[in-house]
């Protein structure tokens, strides 16, 4: 699922071996399943991050992961999105996804498939309850408390029945009750963020200490369920209120601050005692704030922090790397001059089609109404500010497709140019979202290296600078 995968996953790509399996008893254990209406040739089977194995898809669109080598834990499953999966040695586990409706489609069958249609039953819960719940944010914490606890308890029924009928072992226990109370944590944490946003207004309320008890169960450096989407995003709720809490506030503190995000990274590394967690939620926490980071200066600060305190040196290597190019994505420097494809198939190095003041933003055939969307921006910011160029980057490799597409839309060629070499140009330019954009003077020197084509601030620094 998209919204369980973690930035981690994101900048980093897999870096282990696909036979770096742990040792362990010597059952025969099975994954297999099918995939309808695939987006891809390969599934991978994951476990903490790290890659274990991968297989292709048949002509059924059918795959099997067969291993002797597995402890019982939590395993991931991943074709272009992700899910969390509980395996004990020796099951044979078969799953069903439709990538057109993932999450909701997504069953289990086989042995072992109970532990995880329950797991599944209580993620969707909470999916349900999305729209749901930012109603009761508004509630005074006694009366927020009862509606929470009230679906709580819907969890613990569905819960307690599985248990009595199917005795699963305390491992899987453990995670299932993971899943329940980091949901509840985790919409605690939500409520006290809400509250906080509101505290010059007659809507706050006073939170009383008890309200905060359920601090007091967090575990800090559990190996089983680090990389346990429940868990780590309450982990990363937690620590962005105690730093709100423990900051010199004013009207102008914000939380995408440097100030802010240094103070997370070392509560992490004061109360975080499993090392491989510590070191994730750092990396996780440095990564974001590089990609939306303008200032070269904060860049080396937070990055300086990072090396103090992430011990991983596989972390070390991508953060400097991702470090190096935000830093060259600040404002006053000369963007990258990475080459293009054109219209007719030829080769022109970006710098060579600035002319004028221009906004880069990008596109991929992957998602058709994104790209119609991103057009009509377009269109719609062109007209407010005719001085500037608007020039569109594909991302996809497919040539005649692309083409297919500038043609059939009514594009015009020669604002419309391809990446001749997607993944090294990506890097440079920091391409971590569909919806990033570049602003760039007429000699290509930055001007805003990183924002929102959608968000409305986009006009400040288009207007900002044609006012200079």
């Amino acid at each position: 699922m998209n919204k369980q995968l973690l930035l981690i996953c994101t900048i980093s790509s897999f870096i282990l071996s696909c036979n770096n399996w742990n040792e362990s008893p010597s059952l025969s254990t099975y994954v297999g399943g099918e995939i309808i209406n695939p987006k891809g040739d390969y599934v991978y089977l994951l476990k903490d991050d790290q890659l274990l194995d991968s297989v292709t898809l048949d002509s059924n669109n059918k795959f099997l992961f067969e291993t002797k080598n597995i402890y019982a834990g939590l395993y991931t499953f991943s074709h272009v999105e992700f899910q969390v999966f509980y395996l004990n040695p020796g099951d044979s586990l078969m799953l069903r996804v439709n990538t057109l409706d993932f999450d909701e489609s997504l069953s289990f069958t086989g042995t072992g498939s109970k532990n995880n249609n329950l797991l599944i039953e209580l993620f969707l819960l909470n999916e349900e309850e999305i729209e749901l719940i930012p109603g009761y944010y508004k509630l005074a914490p006694i009366h927020f408390e009862e509606k929470l606890d009230s679906l709580k308890n819907i969890r613990l029924k569905i819960y307690n029945e599985f248990v009595q009928k199917n005795n699963p072992n305390d491992n899987f226990k453990e995670i299932a009750e993971a899943s329940i109370n980091y949901d509840y944590f985790s919409k605690k944490e939500i409520y006290i963020t809400a509250n906080e946003r509101r505290k010059n207004s007659e809507s706050y309320h006073a939170i009383p200490e008890d309200f905060y008890n359920y601090r007091n169960n967090i575990n800090f450096g559990s190996n089983e369920l680090r990389s346990y989407f429940p868990y780590y995003r309450f982990l990363f709720r937690y620590f962005d209120n105690i730093a709100m809490r423990g900051a010199d506030q004013n009207n102008n503190y914000q939380r995408n601050s440097l100030s802010h995000n240094c103070r997370k990274i070392e509560l992490i590394d004061q109360k975080v005692t499993n090392d491989s967690l510590r070191n994730n939620m750092v990396m996780n926490i440095t990564g974001r704030y590089l990609l939306n980071c303008n200032k070269k200066e904060n860049q080396e600060k937070i990055l300086n922090l990072f090396l103090e305190v992430n011990t991983n040196k596989n972390h070390l290597k991508e953060i400097k790397e991702l470090a190096d190019a935000s830093m060259r994505l600040t404002p006053g420097s000369k963007i990258s001059n990475v080459p293009l494809i054109n219209s007719k198939n030829k080769i022109k190095k970006l710098h060579t089609i600035i002319h004028n003041p221009t906004v880069l933003y990008f596109w991929s055939s992957t998602s058709m109404n994104h790209n119609k969307n991103i057009h009509s921006r377009v269109s719609e910011l062109k007209s407010k500010y005719p001085e500037y160029d608007f020039i569109g980057i594909n991302t996809d490799s497919n040539y005649n497709k692309w083409m297919t597409i500038i043609n059939k839309s009514g594009y015009k060629t020669n604002l419309e140019f391809q990446f001749e070499n997607v993944s090294k140009s990506e890097k440079k330019l920091v391409i971590h979202t569909i919806n990033k954009a570049i602003i760039v003077d007429k000699n290509g020197t930055i001007i805003n290296g990183s924002v929102n084509l959608f968000n409305i601030n986009i006009e400040d620094s288009l207007l900002g600078y044609l006012n200079q």
